[in-house]
């Protein structure tokens, strides 16, 4: 008996004792998943942004790469660009579109977290940071990474590529920061495939909105572009339009334009080709300019197509648009040779003038037309460097060390972050059956050539193109030679005189451009560069 007794007491004990476990297992198991449910996990927190470099020429850049569900004690050791870590929770947006977000930058040689301000993390607050230079303009950068959709594990299909192909930098911008808000075609800057807006590749479109001004509106245009009012009488050489074939270009507004140089210098330097596009530039800003008598020339001298530096000031905009007249960007002089003197072409010397162009705003440069003339092209005893002139030197040498010369005063002289630089390479000439001295014409043509049998791109385009990548400073070139070589319909030929006056067919101009016209497109593409600067400095 006393042994059942026993029994039956540690049969209830070990009962009491496994529903004691029993109970408190279940309540563990309750209370972890209530934990784990009121628990964000690190994968729906936590998102990372690869910001690299990409500087290839002409090339898409490379996507930007993203990993989501990744460790947090993820070293940053090897990223060369700051790893940006967006956190989940939003806060409201502000008036300008922008979600705010809370950032952290980790440090690129230890993985630590850093402020905003501090070197690598370019982040201030909520927003990405880029220094804006006294100019207005921000400097070139790559941005990439910016703000998207929540729990987005791609790239969004919407996004724009603006790329500078010389310097090989190019700037990423994701549509969707600006909440997919449609604009007009003339202010929308738009990638239609992923790849980069290659605004040199298109065709000429046949457009009844143009031209954007009339030579009764303009009255900047000299003699020998004043095609319309030398007589010629057809006039849709000036409704041809530039279409890139795979983005859109801005069409010229010219009250944004005068807002982008409010308060700064824009000058032209070069040949009677960058006159003409001088010239183009003054009756584009007409359009916005009710007074006439609000826009004054400051040097008091008629334009022609002779030497001289002309100014001219928009008063209610602040702003001055010159041009500087030097045939090859370096110092035209004389050396005697045996008992003679003769002119020379100092290759290693800035032309003089030069201190008239520093201080400016934007800078436009080029040189080319008259590197075909006779003496350039024979180069015997022509080119000189300090005291030897050279008895014969190859063209294309000569213009090289020029390049360099020029590219070393502007290395030295001009502040990047003061002045925007452009380099325009060279317009075509149509001369057909002969050269300008020879019989050359052009005068037949009145549609734009739909297909060229051979292009070969000028090496001189080449040697531009390799003296500026390298630059310490950089340059944006303004590529116009390809699509200037349809536009045969577009030189003054017979039309470069008034019509009062007996025409020459023997002497044509086949190498300046009427205006209206061709020029005008030129400084599209200007204002097309200078607006994407302005578009990345008002996102950032």
């Amino acid at each position: 008996m006393e042994r059942q007794r026993s029994f039956s007491i540690k049969s209830t004990r070990f009962l009491v004792f496994a529903l004691t476990i029993t109970s408190s297992l279940i309540f563990l198991i309750f209370f972890s998943i209530s934990l784990i449910k009121t628990t964000p996990s690190v994968h729906q927190e936590t998102r990372f942004h690869f910001n690299k470099p990409t500087l290839n020429l002409g090339r898409k850049p490379s996507a930007v790469q993203t990993l989501t569900a990744f460790s947090t004690n993820f070293s940053a050791i090897e990223a060369r660009n700051p790893i940006l870590i967006d956190t989940h929770f939003r806060k409201q947006e502000n008036s300008s579109g922008f979600a705010k977000f809370s950032r952290f930058a980790a440090n690129e040689e230890s993985g630590s977290e850093v402020s905003g301000d501090e070197k690598n993390g370019n982040l201030t607050g909520t927003r990405f940071k880029e220094s804006e230079n006294t100019s207005g303009f921000a400097e070139d950068s790559i941005i990439e990474g910016l703000q998207r959709k929540e729990n987005e594990s791609k790239l969004s299909d919407d996004e724009i590529y603006i790329g500078d192909a010389v310097n090989g930098k190019f700037t990423t911008m994701q549509q969707n920061v600006f909440e997919k808000k449609e604009v007009s075609r003339g202010e929308r800057i738009k990638e239609k495939n992923s790849g980069i807006c290659d605004i040199t590749k298109g065709k000429w479109v046949f457009d009844e909105s143009y031209p954007l001004y009339t030579n009764v509106s303009c009255p900047f245009i000299d003699e020998g572009f004043n095609c319309e009012g030398n007589g010629r009488l057809d006039k849709d050489y000036m409704k041809w339009r530039w279409q890139p074939q795979d983005c859109e270009i801005p069409r010229f507004n010219a009250t944004k334009m005068l807002e982008l140089i409010r308060g700064k210098r824009l000058v032209f330097v070069g040949d009677s080709i960058n006159r003409n596009q001088w010239e183009s530039m003054l009756c584009l800003l007409m359009g916005a300019i009710k007074d006439p008598k609000k826009v004054y020339e400051t040097h008091g001298r008629r334009i022609t197509k002779e030497k001289g530096d002309y100014s001219f000031k928009f008063v209610d905009y602040k702003c001055t648009v010159e041009y500087y007249v030097t045939h090859f960007l370096v110092h035209e002089s004389k050396a005697r040779i045996s008992k003679k003197r003769v002119q020379t072409l100092r290759i290693d010397a800035i032309d003089r003038g030069s201190s008239r162009w520093k201080g400016a705003d934007i800078l436009v440069f080029n040189t080319a037309h008259w590197w075909t003339h006779f003496k350039t092209k024979a180069g015997i005893n022509y080119y000189q460097e300090g005291n030897q002139v050279h008895p014969c030197l190859d063209v294309l040498i000569a213009f090289r060390r020029a390049l360099v010369t020029w590219a070393s005063w502007v290395d030295k002289h001009i502040n990047p972050g003061k002045t925007r630089v452009f380099f325009r390479s060279s317009a075509p000439s149509h001369f057909r059956g002969g050269q300008w001295n020879s019989g050359g014409h052009c005068n037949k043509a009145t549609q734009p050539l739909h297909e060229m049998s051979s292009f070969n791109y000028p090496e001189k385009n080449s040697i531009v193109e390799e003296v500026i990548r390298q630059m310490k400073s950089p340059v944006t070139l303004l590529n116009v030679t390809g699509l200037t070589e349809y536009r045969i319909d577009g030189h003054p030929s017979i039309y470069g005189r008034k019509s009062g006056k007996s025409y020459s067919l023997s002497v044509q101009d086949c190498s300046h451009w009427c205006l209206p016209g061709v020029p005008d497109t030129w400084n599209e593409f200007l204002y097309f560069h200078l607006q994407s600067k302005r578009i990345e400095t008002e996102i950032l």
